[in-house]
């Protein structure tokens, strides 16, 4: 264990004092991942259950359930510590996860679509509120001067969950069916809270989030009601700056999406069939994301810094929009998707997430959970709108495609401006 500790010491620039926690975070990351992992192609192939159509629908409904969550998630926050509402919503989700297996196991084959479309949406919610509470945590545990280094280790953790997520239910869809296999989802997410429990006192006692920082976050808050997050992201540039990015990231990658489920829904008719086609995606896309976050994402953001990895994504979505564009077919469909997933995973996401640890406590938790959960679903839900009217204009693949690379340009320009903006208050906040 000692030369393992060593190796992870000198492989990854870590610290003596970082690295257990580093590990441990990562093999929260993991179950974490890996539960989730395990839902998203049962989700995807209930979701077409309907038809695509049907899906534009769902992601409507989706913000809607956001709408009606996220001030229940701001009187949580107000009410319990970190240590306490972490893993109580943890486990309200996994209660869920309880009556979506005995439903599923006593419901017959007419009600599946019903069924399918509620599924589709709580996974939708439980993906985003789940991933930024840990992403949160992470922030107040590590603070700022330790998240560009440390932020992409941690996401290796949940690419392998990420794959080991997948990969069970590729190989054990026909097996074990839907039902079962949310039983195991279940499992890694119970596992997922007593790790919070674990960590919590172990992050205080290291005290990382306030060394070398002044008091002076971005911005603050002295408590506000339950839609504090809301008021927050308007009132700051930043926080406002990071909204935007966030949305026209989903905003885009929902009319990408689109098109790839548009063409699976016709081209391959088999319910196991398209769950096994979204878990290969999935497995491809996390298995090019480690290999980045292996070798590229630490180096990547030390080196470049934050706006720049923010940049990078949004030029190769242009770019590979404009590929598409001349040659919309299935294949590089697919494949582009696995390099636009891969991309934020292994750069983009663990950059994003730095920008939080210049944002007081509170402000993390409420402001950071409106923008990642109502915001990103609200950029689902007008790109989907816009899936809709391009259809009716009769807008196919290669068109749909053309009218993303000025939107992806946009979106470089707001990482641009949110990087050099967390330089200047990461200057005004050191000594």
């Amino acid at each position: 264990m000692i030369r393992i500790r060593y190796y992870l010491q000198r492989a990854f620039t870590l610290r003596e004092n970082e690295t257990s926690l580093v590990l441990l975070s990562g093999l929260l990351f993991y179950t974490l991942m890996t539960s989730y992992n395990i839902l998203k192609p049962i989700r995807d192939t209930m979701g077409l259950a309907g038809g695509v159509r049907d899906l534009e629908n769902l992601f409507l409904f989706t913000l809607g359930a956001m709408a009606l969550l996220t001030p229940a998630f701001g009187y949580l926050v107000r009410r319990f510590r970190r240590e306490k509402f972490i893993p109580l919503a943890y486990r309200f989700f996994a209660l869920n996860l309880v009556i979506f297996f005995l439903v599923l196991r006593l419901s017959d084959e007419g009600s599946l679509i019903m069924i399918g479309r509620v599924f589709y949406v709580w996974v939708s919610v439980f993906n985003l509120f789940v991933l930024s509470l840990f992403w949160a945590f992470m922030a107040d545990g590590f603070g700022f001067s330790r998240s560009r280094r440390v932020f992409g280790i941690i996401a290796i953790g949940g690419t392998l969950g990420s794959m080991l997520g997948s990969g069970v239910t590729r190989l054990f869809i026909g097996l074990l069916g839907e039902a079962n296999l949310i039983l195991i989802s279940i499992l890694f997410l119970e596992g997922s809270v007593w790790l919070v429990k674990y960590l919590s006192p172990r992050f205080r006692a290291a005290g990382f989030h306030d060394e070398g920082i002044h008091d002076k976050p971005v911005a603050k808050t002295d408590g506000g009601g339950p839609l504090a997050g809301v008021s927050l992201m308007f009132r700051s540039p930043f926080l406002g700056g990071i909204g935007a990015y966030i949305f026209l990231y989903t905003f885009i990658g929902t009319l990408l999406y689109f098109l790839r489920s548009d063409v699976v829904h016709t081209l391959v008719p088999l319910r196991d069939a398209r769950t096994a086609l979204f878990a290969d995606i999935y497995f491809w896309t996390n298995t090019l994301t480690l290999l980045g976050q292996l070798f590229v994402t630490g180096r990547f953001l030390s080196r470049f810094g934050t706006g720049v990895a923010l940049v990078s994504l949004p030029l190769a979505i242009a770019a590979g929009a404009v590929l598409l564009g001349m040659t919309p077919t299935l294949a590089v469909l697919v494949v582009f998707e696995v390099v636009r997933r891969a991309g934020n995973y292994a750069l983009v996401k663990p950059a994003r997430e730095t920008l939080f640890t210049l944002v007081d406590r509170n402000v993390r938790y409420k402001a950071k959970n409106f923008i990642d959960t109502f915001v990103y679903r609200g950029g689902d839900a007008v790109g989907a709108l816009v899936f809709k009217l391009l259809g009716i204009l009769g807008i196919g693949i290669a068109g749909t495609a053309l009218i993303t690379v000025p939107l992806s340009l946009i979106w470089g320009g707001v990482g641009v401006f949110l990087g050099r903006r967390q330089k200047r208050l990461a200057e005004e906040n050191h000594d």
